[in-house]
């Protein structure tokens, strides 16, 4: 990874990027799929839900019903079936109400239905690790502004949080010590990336950013999953999540697009994992998009246009109320 910040003055000409223009905002929308009481695509019909609303994908990626592979493949290619669950989550019935605007009690409520999603799909027998994540803004490609994170669970390790498993097992064998406590302990050390902190979590742009304003939210204690939180660590979790949340939308004053990950081990894992919040954001600059060209897609290795320790400097001087509120 390269920090490149000193290419920002380079000649740009395509247009503004989605998501710069405000549009008017409505609570309730009768074309939108994910809206209370509204009918979906496949003909069922949602509950008339006043707070989170969970159901199943109607198209899901995994599935106990999916059908067996043709084959396994010439050589050494397999295939498996894909079993396991999707479900759409919604936080909320204001149909541009989101993430970031929920208040803090509502906020809190969030985290406790992704610790109770997780623990209730990882009784499955076709479920070894559960995947949740948010794709916010039409630059990350969501078609629906209404509220929402998916929720995959999967009969397999998905590849991301394997090496990052993995890559905490090696430290763990030739440190003795745990890999994001390392991390935690060496962002408190420099004191130039970090958002926000509270005894128990803090919020920073890693020293290792590939994107612009890329930030990590960690708990101090390290836990598999969500659900085995201690209440006052998970609550705490949820308030500093919410707080760079606000402080992205902020920055430029209008919905921050972002990818954000909850990482969290394997099913039965008996190792010491460390879980947490990856925010993946893809503007360097208000109407840029960042774009993973030859070198990131092709060769591996990210260029950050944007220096993590000038825009960690940029979200701790913005106001930690919410913009539009």
């Amino acid at each position: 990874m390269t920090i490149t910040s000193h290419r920002n003055q380079r000649p740009w000409s395509s247009g503004d990027a989605p998501d710069t223009i405000q549009k008017t905002r409505v609570e309730y929308s009768e074309d939108c799929y994910l809206c209370p009481g509204n009918t979906r695509v496949s003909g069922k019909q949602n509950d008339r839900y006043a707070s989170i609303y969970v159901f199943d994908n109607d198209h899901p990626a995994f599935s106990h019903a999916a059908p067996e592979p043709i084959s396994h493949g010439p050589g050494i290619y397999k295939s498996a079936k894909a079993n396991g669950t999707t479900r759409v989550m919604c936080y909320s019935p204001n149909h541009e109400l989101s993430l970031a605007e929920l208040d803090e009690e509502s906020f809190y409520l969030v985290f406790q239905t992704w610790a109770e999603q997780t623990e209730s799909l990882l009784q499955r027998e076709d479920v070894t690790q559960v995947l949740i994540f948010e794709n916010k803004g039409e630059v990350i490609g969501v078609s629906n502004p209404h509220p929402h994170c998916q929720i995959y669970a999967a009969d397999f390790e998905f590849k991301n949080l394997q090496l990052e498993r993995e890559a905490m097992e090696q430290h763990a064998l030739s440190t003795n010590r745990q890999l994001m406590t390392d991390v935690l302990e060496s962002e408190l050390e420099a004191n130039t990336r970090i958002v926000s902190r509270t005894n128990r979590t803090m919020s920073f742009l890693p020293y290792f950013s590939r994107f612009p304003f890329e930030a990590f939210v960690c708990p101090k204690n390290s836990y598999n999953y969500l659900y085995e939180m201690a209440n006052e660590d998970l609550k705490d979790f949820a308030r500093v999540t919410r707080d760079i949340l606000i402080r992205f939308d902020n920055l430029w004053r209008k919905p921050f697009p972002y990818m954000l990950v909850l990482h969290q081990a394997p099913k039965g894992y008996s190792g010491e994992y460390h879980s947490h919040i990856q925010i993946h954001p893809l503007m360097r600059q208000p109407t840029l998009q960042k774009y993973l060209a030859g070198v990131e897609s092709g060769g591996g290795h990210f260029l950050n246009d944007v220096d993590p320790d000038g825009a960690a400097k940029q979200l701790r001087s913005l106001s930690s109320e919410h913009y539009l509120s």
